[in-house]
């Protein structure tokens, strides 16, 4: 069935919730029942209302929270395999908690994904004592724990983890030589916190594991001549602002400084160039990263604060280095990687939460087959959401911000301002205390506070600037007197790309009834206008810098749509070229356990030399030249496998070019070389497992590994990595050269 149709017979959000509010009713009659015992049962899913009943009574007693009935509806949603929307401050936490347990006593491995180590730690042992009334065992795993901490932590009932951790512990697991050295069990039930977040915004976020190698040293170099370039004259970048071109006179020079080279004729040095070209004039620090500690840290887009272990690919992550004149860091070649999207899927039972599912459930749907159910506030939202202010200007508009806080501070009623970027929190901070107004900015550079700012926002005159507020985990109250001063005031400066977390900004004001309102002040010098509606007529602004014709809302809402729409496709086209190698991976998984917990590998290369075996059978022992066939086989399947994803990757980064040649579609092209790679793989593990078996040293005392050849990298580090923002090297190649004539065109008409 077409997806239009189908969408259109089952509207996002409408899993009926009728069945779910009748058990949480049946279980408030039964309220009583087990309020007057002095020990609970231990529940059990037979009876949903007498669970529910004593999962309320558990959450009493021992963390002193007794669960609305919305609660309940939305646990019971999770225990039925859906995302439950519930709205910021309807205790979320709760309900995952009531639903986690739900799943355990079960005889289902929980999984509690959240969208960082703080708020892991934070709900595990926050709901500890809960669990622990129900006799279910709770653990947490951050990224201090030591292997044996997270053993212990995944061996618990439920285990809370951010979704990076979990995701490394998978891929170390991917390189143990021994069954002991194992982590992460085979995983049953998968609750995620800020489901949106973990499952669209960061869905397609390679996790990596990667292996000692010597950086680079030609990027400083790089860094140091596109330096000497000037903007207008050697490059210029396109109207949205998300590429920058070499001009004739940029190319020129560059070939000139680098001794007369050709150098659309020279790939590795084009990309070189442009890399240090993008870093240069397109990554801005302090709003694309962060330079602390002798570090470039990258700011999340989609969070507003600093993207924990996350880097670009090896190139760009070098280039912004380079540019900063900061040491290397480490890189090194891939052993293994997963999306975060296809380490979700390995979870036979998902389920999720958050405050913004409807606006995303074609991608949940799609890429998960969940389905969204709106679960109603406890109490009804009377926030005032007043229609976005749109000037004609950034520093309109960023005057009028000032303006408005101003205004409503005066009244004693608190201010929180969401802003787009670290850059814009600290000048909006900057013009406030030019008006004598002191503010608490929450951004990238102080997230480790965040918890205590955001516990003060709704305190009498205070006023917030933060960057994002996703994820941020922690509920803001009403101060004395607030709210019959009209409860907080949230300013959006500006439109984000995606209109949830707009809502996500939103939806901190007028939780659990209170009053509240709203307001964004957009630009027409948006990043978001001016790259998803370049092409649209702005109207004009009148002399105090607002825009009040018709067409200005519609253009935000446009430009809003046109980045959503972009963004689901770039979704879709990543996981069409991630799907196969995730299905391959699973293959060579299956294939590497049994290696590990058999006896696959002895038994084959006893097949493939049996006089060879026999002989050192009876010179070093069965037993023994059965851990030395395993080590054999596990080192050249993961080798193999290491190099089937470099070989992949460069396929990937010039297959546009490939499939060109061949007239067939890029997607088609990659799948024909996945395809045939792999079937070589698994040949080549076998013909180099025997090579190794035929001279391999094997006696009484072992298998040695580094006299075979069969050394494993001296160190491993794993980390997230960041799209490429510019595409690969052949878009690149691309866009330079359909520019190059229209760049040179414009030029001879100037002159």
């Amino acid at each position: 069935m077409p997806r239009f149709i189908r969408n259109a017979l089952d509207r996002p959000g409408s899993v009926g919730i009728g069945a779910f509010q009748r058990v949480a009713a049946q279980a408030g009659a039964r309220e009583d029942r087990f309020r007057d015992l002095a020990e609970l049962p231990r529940p059990t899913l037979d009876d949903l209302a007498d669970f529910c009943a004593i999962a309320r009574e558990a959450a009493r007693r021992t963390i002193d929270m007794r669960p609305f009935d919305v609660q309940l509806v939305g646990a019971l949603a999770l225990l039925s395999g859906h995302v439950a929307e519930m709205a910021t401050g309807e205790g979320k936490t709760l309900s995952g908690a009531i639903a986690a347990a739900g799943h355990a006593l079960r005889g289902k491995r929980v999984h509690v994904i959240s969208v960082n180590d703080y708020l892991a730690r934070r709900d595990a042992e926050w709901m500890g004592p809960f669990y622990e009334a129900l006799g279910v065992s709770v653990g947490w795993v951050g990224q201090s724990s030591t292997p044996e901490e997270r053993r212990e932590a995944y061996a618990r009932d439920v285990t809370y983890a951010s979704v990076s951790e979990a995701g490394f512990d998978v891929l170390r697991d991917r390189m143990a030589t021994s069954a002991a050295d194992l982590i992460v069990p085979e995983p049953s039930v998968a609750v995620i916190d800020e489901a949106d977040s973990v499952l669209v915004d960061e869905a397609r976020v390679p996790l990596v594991l990667a292996g000692a190698a010597d950086p680079g040293a030609d990027a400083p170099e790089a860094a140091e001549l596109v330096r000497r370039l000037s903007k207008g004259y050697h490059y210029e970048l396109d109207e949205q602002g998300r590429n920058v071109f070499l001009t004739t006179k940029g190319t020129d020079a560059v070939e000139k400084a680098l001794g007369g080279i050709n150098l659309y004729e020279s790939p590795d040095e084009l990309t070189r160039i442009n890399l240090a070209l993008h870093a240069h004039a397109l990554l801005t620090r302090d709003v694309d990263y962060l330079v602390r500690d002798g570090r470039v840290q990258l700011i999340s887009q989609s969070r507003g604060r600093v993207a924990t272990l996350q880097r670009w690919p090896d190139g760009l992550q070098a280039a912004v280095e380079a540019k900063e004149a900061l040491p290397a860091s480490e890189t090194g070649e891939i052993l293994d990687s997963i999306t975060v999207q296809g380490l979700i899927r390995r979870y036979p039972e998902i389920c999720g939460m958050t405050g913004t599912a409807v606006a995303v459930e074609e991608q949940l749907r799609e890429f998960y087959g969940l389905k969204v159910a709106v679960i109603p506030p406890n109490r009804p939202c009377v926030r005032v959401d007043e229609p976005d202010r749109v000037y004609g200007t950034v520093t309109d508009k960023e005057r009028a911000l000032v303006d408005e806080i101003a205004k409503v501070h005066e009244a004693g009623r608190p201010v929180l301002v969401g802003t787009l970027d670290v850059s814009e929190s600290e000048r909006l901070a900057e013009g406030l205390r030019a008006e004598g107004l002191s503010c608490v900015v929450l951004n990238a550079k102080n997230d480790a506070e965040e918890a205590a700012i955001i516990a003060e926002a709704g305190a009498r005159g205070a006023i917030t600037v933060s960057t994002q507020m996703a994820g941020r985990g922690t509920d803001i109250r009403l101060g004395e007197g607030v709210a019959e001063l009209g409860g907080l005031y949230v300013i959006g400066a500006g439109r984000h790309p995606s209109s949830r977390l707009d809502d996500q900004l939103r939806g901190r004001a007028g939780r659990q009834g209170d009053p509240g309102g709203s307001v964004f002040l957009v630009s027409l010098e948006d990043d978001l206008i001016a790259q998803h509606a370049a092409g649209e007529a702005l109207p004009p602004a009148d002399q105090d810098g607002v825009v009040r014709h018709k067409r200005a809302g519609w253009i935000v809402g446009h430009a809003q749509r046109v980045a959503e729409g972009a963004n689901l496709e770039i979704h879709r086209n990543t996981w069409r070229y991630t799907r196969l190698l995730e299905l391959q991976r699973g293959q060579v998984l299956e294939q590497r356990d049994k290696v590990l917990h058999g006896e696959s590998a002895a038994d084959a290369l006893a097949r493939a030399r049996p006089e060879r075996w026999k002989e050192l059978t009876e010179s070093a022992g069965e037993k023994v030249l059965g851990e030395a066939a395993r080590q054999i086989v596990l080192y050249h399947l993961d080798r193999c496998w290491t190099e089937y994803l470099g070989f992949m990757s460069d396929v990937r980064e010039g297959i546009h070019l490939r499939a060109l040649g061949h007239r067939l579609r890029p997607l088609d092209e990659f799948h024909r070389e996945a395809v045939a790679a792999y079937r070589r793989l698994e040949d080549e593990v076998a013909r180099r497992s025997v090579e190794t078996f035929e001279n391999a040293v094997i006696t009484e005392d072992g298998l040695d590994p580094l006299g075979t050849g069969l050394a494993r990298p001296t160190s491993t580090w794993t980390y997230m990595v960041q799209e490429n923002p510019f595409g690969d090297a052949f878009d690149r190649v691309l866009r330079r050269l359909g520019s190059t004539g229209g760049g040179r065109r414009r030029s001879g008409e100037e002159e």
